[in-house]
């Protein structure tokens, strides 16, 4: 029922969970502006950050965790020594993914922000519906330079330490 729970966002439409947000917001008078757009997109981001951490979770090998506790770590210890460099890479690749998703994410930010404060997608919505200009294609090729950048070096840190490069 949790995992059910947690991944319905993604599977929600976009335009669906905006209309959502903003009646909810407007039901308890919850003001808009940036703070909205955060809650916004963390609620929409978990889903998919859930679908893989969990799957990463159902590959961790539970006889590491057993032998620390054998050995006498406590279970904290035992999380942040076992578990969580285990857990890492899911964790890592479920923020690229939320923020990679967020920064796209026009449907929700137009619901859940207020016109005082934009977000980036509405403001190049806003400018391209005039015609695109040399700053929409300036801006464009930074965000790829800035996500080409962020893969390689994503996948260069889930390299160090794993078994084929100490060989």
């Amino acid at each position: 029922m949790i995992r059910a729970f947690s991944i319905a966002p993604a599977l929600l439409p976009d335009l669906l969970l905006g209309i959502g947000l903003l009646s909810f917001y407007s039901l308890i008078t919850f003001t808009l502006g940036l703070h909205s757009v955060v809650i916004a997109h963390s609620v929409f981001a978990t889903a998919f950050v859930t679908a893989i951490v969990l799957a990463r979770i159902a590959s961790i090998d539970e006889s590491l965790e057993e032998a620390s506790r054998d050995l006498g770590a406590s279970p904290v210890r035992t999380f942040l020594r076992i578990t969580l460099p285990q857990l890492m890479p899911g964790i890592v690749a479920g923020a690229m993914l939320a923020f990679t998703l967020s920064l796209d994410e026009f449907v929700i930010a137009y619901f859940t922000a207020a016109p005082t404060t934009p977000t980036l997608p509405i403001v190049i919505y806003s400018t391209v519906r005039f015609g695109v200009t040399p700053e929409v294609n300036a801006l464009a090729t930074l965000l790829l330079l800035v996500s080409i950048v962020t893969i390689l070096a994503a996948q260069r840190l889930t390299r160090i330490g794993s078994p084929k490069e100490s060989e």
